[in-house]
């Protein structure tokens, strides 16, 4: 059993919230190797060449944050880190530098403008991916957004997806344009249309053991499999407890989803998961992706009528709270002149970050 296995049998990585008022009060240097590796569970990160400062990684579901949202990590950067965030591949923010002592009340400024950074490190379900415009693109099949938040909900804090074997990458997108690599997931859902005798549903064809690391490059498997939007998340959900309950540890290079689908094939792995669902699962249908991939940057009509969305380039993801701020600050602007015709409760598509 490698050590990482040793300290998830020993303690839970989310007991540890229990622990962080105590770390800070006594300091870095008293924290365990086992628990600064249990901190990972929390989003927090020991940087073993910048030993006192830590690292700590806020999720974005979907990649899509709030104004309010990009505003508060502009400000915490200047309070608390270095005065610059880093923008990853999965739709992350991770904040630099900032001190133990201070992981409470960074966390309090966090969940007050309703981010989390719980579970995006170590053995868990990462960030969500999935276009950065669903549900302004207007040649999207359909925004799934609302698929990869209801998910990321199904998990998050949730102990029953605390313990995989390793980590688990999904992507979630209604996006024809092939924007989130989805052949490199652990999971994948992407954009299907499925013919019935009303005439056709849209919604996702599914793939599964895909990764670019642990032992190369391994493209997802198709799993044969269509999902509707309202009972993507539940399937989503169940790929992952069979990953947990099934999925090989005795090598953590050989710990990812990709080695139980390659052990078991495709066939497997679908009737185990109509066992777990208690229901049988459609046959997948027509790929509605597009044969090129778009990255969305540049500036682009939204199927909001009258509304553009502007994709800008970051480059090596590293923004200053100057630009976060000034970021923030134009998606208010926005806000503040748009036809009222166009407000969504949900999500104002005139004002997200």
């Amino acid at each position: 059993m490698s050590k990482i296995e040793e300290y998830k049998r020993e303690k839970d990585g989310l007991d540890l919230a229990q622990d962080l008022p105590r770390f800070a009060r006594e300091g870095w240097e008293t924290i365990s190797e086992a628990d600064r590796e249990r901190l990972k569970w929390l989003g927090i990160f020991y940087r073993r060449r910048t030993p006192g400062d830590f690292m700590m990684r806020v999720r974005i579901p979907n990649g899509i944050s709030r104004s309010t949202q990009f505003l508060a990590l502009a400000h915490i950067s200047k309070e608390f880190g270095k005065g610059f965030a880093d923008l990853t591949t999965r739709q992350q923010v991770q904040l630099r530098g900032f001190k133990i002592e201070q992981a409470p009340l960074v966390l309090e400024r966090l969940k007050a403008v309703g981010l989390s950074t719980l579970q995006t490190g170590m053995d868990n379900i990462r960030n969500v991916v999935g276009c950065p415009v669903a549900g302004l693109a207007p040649n999207e099949l359909l925004d799934a957004s609302p698929v990869a938040r209801l998910f990321t909900e199904l998990f998050l804090g949730n102990r029953a997806y605390t313990n995989l074997p390793r980590k688990v990458n999904v992507s979630v997108t209604g996006c024809r344009d092939n924007c989130t690599h989805p052949e490199t997931q652990d999971i994948a859902l992407i954009p299907a249309i499925r013919p019935t005798s009303e005439g056709t549903v849209a919604g996702f064809n599914v793939l599964a053991g895909g990764k670019l690391g642990s032992g190369g490059y391994r493209i997802a498997t198709p799993l044969d499999v269509f999902i509707e939007p309202n009972s993507a998340a539940e399937l989503a959900a169940a790929l992952v407890l069979i990953f947990r309950d099934h999925g090989p540890r005795e090598s953590r290079s050989k710990a990812r989803l990709a080695f139980l689908v390659d052990q078991w094939g495709a066939e497997k792995l679908r009737h185990v998961l109509e066992e777990r669902l208690g229901q049988e699962l459609e046959r997948a249908g027509a790929d509605a992706r597009e044969r090129h991939e778009r990255d969305h940057i540049g500036i682009f009509g939204q199927k909001q009528r009258g509304f553009n969305y502007v994709g800008l380039s970051v480059p090596v993801g590293r923004i200053t709270r100057k630009s976060a701020q000034r970021a923030s600050s134009l998606s208010r602007s926005l806000r503040e002149w748009r036809d009222p015709a166009h407000h969504h409760p949900e999500r104002d598509s005139a004002e997200r970050a």
